[in-house]
């Protein structure tokens, strides 16, 4: 006989990731798309928008990579496989202090999560394009075992060409060929990883949307993802465990 967990809705807010390269546009089409909301979701910037900083163990993290990177725009300090690691504990760490939020049953908006993370860092361990899309997926295993994977995940895409000239003029630097390469390589992983996954991912081609039905497209997926999600629970500890947000537990029953 085997014992199987019966689902419940929970009555936390849905928790979305917003993913794409430098220069896709991801950032201002999200903010175009939540002003047209009537009720905001909380946003947590990515990376590169916390220029200021902020108190707390995930920033002190940040800073040590930016540091170990000096000035590389994909924080790439030499060792792919440790920061890897690294950018997964800051996401955990973002996820603990988005709780409160997310259980109050606030939408959350994460300006990228661990996707990022696994693409770039699969380019980095295994530059060849099918080496690096199964370390990609298996990145986001190990990710999934350290804290839940957003609920719906937001792709941003373009022509790779076209991302790199906007990229350039928002940061006001010149990507040496190498980096303008790797971006490349990252903006087509990207798309394949997210077709491994068409439950969670949605895509915005912006070779075939303008920027005005890529914002309207994503408002309504940021409106329409709740209700009705199940629980968030840790991980690592098992179909058991409380909901991280509700604290109810899974009913177990006899299959």
């Amino acid at each position: 006989m085997t014992i199987t967990p019966v689902r419940r809705a929970c009555t936390r807010g849905p928790l979305i990731s917003a993913e794409g390269l430098n220069g896709v546009g991801k950032t201002y089409l999200t903010n175009r798309a939540v002003e047209a909301l009537d009720e905001k979701p909380l946003m947590l910037d990515e990376f590169s928008q916390r220029a200021n900083g902020r108190p707390g163990l995930g920033e002190a993290l940040l800073q040590a990579l930016r540091a170990a990177s000096t000035g590389d725009p994909f924080l790439r300090g030499g060792t792919p496989m440790t920061e890897a690691l690294l950018l997964m504990a800051i996401k955990r760490h973002d996820l603990d202090s988005l709780l409160p939020d997310l259980a109050s049953g606030r939408t959350v908006v994460e300006g990228r999560s661990v996707d990022t993370t696994a693409v770039c860092q699969a380019l980095l361990l295994h530059p060849d394009p099918d080496q690096a899309l199964e370390t990609a997926l298996a990145l986001l295993d190990l990710a999934s075992f350290y804290r839940p994977l957003p609920d719906l995940t937001i792709l941003v895409t373009d022509d790779a060409d076209q991302a790199l000239v906007r990229a350039q003029r928002r940061d006001r630097r010149v990507f040496t060929p190498e980096q303008a390469t790797f971006m490349r390589n990252a903006c087509a992983l990207f798309e394949r990883v997210a077709a491994t996954d068409p439950a969670r991912y949605r895509v915005i081609d912006r070779r075939v949307l303008d920027e005005y039905e890529a914002a309207a497209q994503i408002r309504d997926w940021i409106g329409g993802a709740g209700p009705g999600l199940d629980c968030l629970r840790e991980p690592w500890a098992g179909e058991g465990a409380p909901c991280m947000c509700c604290g109810h537990r899974a009913e177990m029953v006899p299959a």
